[in-house]
């Protein structure tokens, strides 16, 4: 295939990722091709099976096809992962580059694993569904629920809080047989990573924002849903040493949305605020505080976090990015208190 053919095919095939209307137009535009021409590459993808087209000519809608797709449902009494990984999904993936495969490895087996030993359910149940660019997987189970649960056991106020100590890392409820790595890592090295239990959805995607959200309905257990480029440049490696110190193996450095330490409607403006986001983070020596989506911050937030907490800890590195004038403002006026 000549190089230019394949750069207009993979360029169509991503904008089908997104559902687009009129594929083949919006390709002959990019390449300054003619429609017609266009339409013969977009008719290629859809012989090849990789595109499946509806719709007349000028209101055609173009998706990409799904060509591997399989559920398995199990009891999770004495479930093992690493089969469920071994003879279930490696099958289906064992073709995609190393360094994916990896990931797949790593984020299946530690999400399996987290039903199996938390969930207190009956069953789990997976889904994976592959497509030309990506693949996905679906892992749900009929237990307690991750933010219930964790509430629960730790003591928190809301469940809405949990989510704030699972973006920091290093949260188990079982010290003796979990690091409290799994989750943290998981979210952090696949393309996008949701959690959607009770009423509560989060959602974290690469180079983007996390987000809570209010869920409608109330959804029983839990639903962790995976999604990795099949031609992902990522490794996990790259992803751990991130979190690394330089020179340590160990996992050391977290980064934390600041925004998640709200409660609906609230301004960050507490000393009782700044606790709740501060709490554990003495087991790392870098915490890298997102301010991104905070607006302004008071006094007493301010001071509780980069004074008194930084006081009492100088073994922790705080560095507050994505801020606002008015953010730094009352950071600086702690800093110098």
């Amino acid at each position: 295939m000549r190089e230019r053919t394949k750069n207009i095919r993979d360029y169509m095939l991503d904008l089908c990722r997104s559902r687009t209307l009129n594929v083949a137009s919006e390709a002959a535009a990019h390449f300054g091709m003619t429609k017609q021409s266009a339409a013969k590459h977009l008719q290629a993808l859809e012989l090849e099976g990789l595109v499946v087209s509806t719709g007349s000519t000028k209101a055609k809608v173009s998706v990409l096809a799904v060509l591997k797709k399989q559920t398995w449902k199990f009891t999770r009494d004495g479930l093992r992962e690493d089969i469920v990984w071994r003879e279930s999904l490696e099958p289906l993936i064992h073709d995609l580059p190393e360094n994916a495969h990896n990931i797949w490895h790593y984020g299946v087996t530690e999400m399996v694993n987290n039903a199996v030993d938390h969930s207190e359910g009956t069953e789990v149940v997976i889904d994976l569904e592959r497509t030309a660019l990506d693949t996905t997987v679906r892992i749900s189970d009929n237990g307690e629920g991750i933010f219930h649960r964790i509430q629960r056991l730790v003591g928190l106020y809301d469940p809405r809080e949990s989510i704030l100590e699972l973006s920091k890392g290093k949260l188990t409820t079982d010290p003796a047989n979990h690091s409290g790595e799994g989750i943290f890592f998981t979210s952090r090295v696949f393309d996008m990573f949701t959690i959607l239990s009770r009423t509560l959805y989060f959602s974290h995607q690469a180079e983007k924002d996390d987000w809570l959200i209010d869920y409608d309905e109330d959804v029983p257990g839990t639903i962790v849903r995976l999604k990795l480029a099949n031609n992902c440049e990522r490794t996990l490696k790259s992803v751990m040493d991130y979190y690394a110190e330089p020179d340590e193996f160990s996992f050391s450095k977290t980064t934390v949305p600041v925004r998640l330490a709200r409660h609906e409607g609230e301004k960050l403006v507490s000393r009782s605020q700044a606790k709740r986001l501060v709490a554990r983070f003495e087991k790392f020596k870098t915490v890298m505080l997102d301010f991104d989506g905070v607006e302004e911050i008071g006094q007493g937030f301010a001071d509780e976090i980069f004074r008194v907490f930084a006081n009492s800890h100088p073994g922790v590195e705080l560095i507050p990015f994505n801020a606002t004038e008015a953010v730094h403002q009352m950071i600086s006026r702690a800093l110098a208190a």
